[in-house]
């Protein structure tokens, strides 16, 4: 008798840019404002590199806000990945309860959602949640995410793993794409998000180049 397939192991548990999409909630002005989860600028800089990482490899993505109007518009280094793209402003709290947003992710076909918000115990939290009980497997990018206190944060994410979701970093979320470096078409993307985004593994990289390119002395 073979094993009973488990829907979160084995190669199909893996993302890839076919199998998801991803949403991107509430990176605007006033949730930056109560961040106190993480450094501020961590954040903006690893939610744009989740967002270019989408971009990339070609993941379809949605943009969405809550009342933009009073909370402000979408961090402009997002809008600026995706210019064409008008974020979807809600007034729900919960992204899934806005139909604008689960007729989106219908359409495009696929099961796996990504996610990454502003706050994590509240504005990630209940779509994510729903989602589940929708019957799709989601996956939460928890250094894309932030909350009003580390408690908060960190709370939501175990609620959301006890739901059933998976928690990955926004570099994980690249390298599950790439999958094989013999995809050559999206190395230099990939390796241009390490320099920009990935810290001393960016500097290591282009350190490494440097060396790379030195002559020998004669």
């Amino acid at each position: 008798m073979s094993p009973a397939h488990h829907p979160k192991a084995g190669l199909d548990a893996l993302l890839t840019p076919d199998n998801c999409v991803l949403l991107l909630i509430d990176h605007q002005p006033f949730q930056f404002a109560g961040l106190r989860s993480h450094d501020t600028q961590t954040v903006i800089n690893n939610v744009v590199g989740l967002a270019r990482s989408a971009k990339l490899f070609g993941v379809p993505t949605l943009l969405t806000t809550v009342v933009e109007e009073r909370g402000g518009y979408i961090l402009k280094q997002l809008q600026d990945v995706f210019p064409e793209q008008k974020p979807i402003n809600r007034t729900f709290i919960n992204t899934w309860e806005d139909t604008r947003v689960v007729e989106w992710v219908k359409k495009t076909g696929k099961k796996k959602i990504v996610m990454a918000a502003l706050w994590t115990e509240i504005c990630l939290a209940m779509p994510v949640i729903q989602a589940l009980g929708d019957g799709y497997e989601v996956y939460i990018v928890t250094d894309a995410s932030g909350g009003v206190t580390l408690e908060a944060h960190e709370m939501a994410i175990q609620r959301m793993i006890q739901a059933g979701a998976v928690p990955l970093t926004w570099t994980v979320f690249a390298s599950e794409l790439q999958r094989d470096w013999a995809r050559t078409d999206t190395v230099p993307g990939l390796a241009q998000l390490l320099v920009d985004h990935m810290g001393v593994v960016g500097t290591s990289f282009t350190w490494e180049q440097q060396l790379l390119a030195t002559h020998s002395a004669k």
